[in-house]
């Protein structure tokens, strides 16, 4: 259970760094060369999002299943226990949507870009008329 998380650990540290290079002022080929080759990256990376939700899902599942330990009957190993799994699953509850949260922002600016591309490859058109 664990490498699923590591693997999503990366995964949001890769995506955090491509959207830091992403927004980073560049120039202008370099930028043109560095957005089409994440175009090309982000269809195959699309995986992240079916797994980022069934870990949520299974995230859900198992609270809703998980036995409580809030009364006088529990011992003090057993109620730190019982916190510390709470805290696990908020801390992988924030993993997972910053995951499919970090993937839709690139996808943005990459099209954005492309739009903006576009859009300045018809105005040179219309100037050269």
């Amino acid at each position: 259970m664990a490498l699923q998380w590591m693997i999503l650990t990366y995964v949001v540290a890769a995506e955090a760094a491509l959207a830091l290079l992403l927004t980073f002022p560049s120039p202008k080929l370099l930028k043109n060369r560095f957005v089409s080759l994440i175009s090309l990256i982000l269809q195959p990376t699309l995986f992240i999002v079916p797994f980022a939700g069934f870990q949520l899902l299974d995230i859900y599942w198992k609270n809703e299943h998980r036995l409580m330990c809030t009364s006088d009957i529990c011992t003090a190993a057993e109620r730190d226990r019982y916190e510390k799994s709470v805290f696990k699953t908020q801390r992988n509850v924030i993993l997972c949507t910053t995951a499919c949260l970090l993937y839709w922002c690139i996808y943005q600016i990459c099209k954005y870009h492309k739009e903006i591309q576009s859009l300045e490859e018809v105005e040179k058109r219309y100037k050269n008329e």
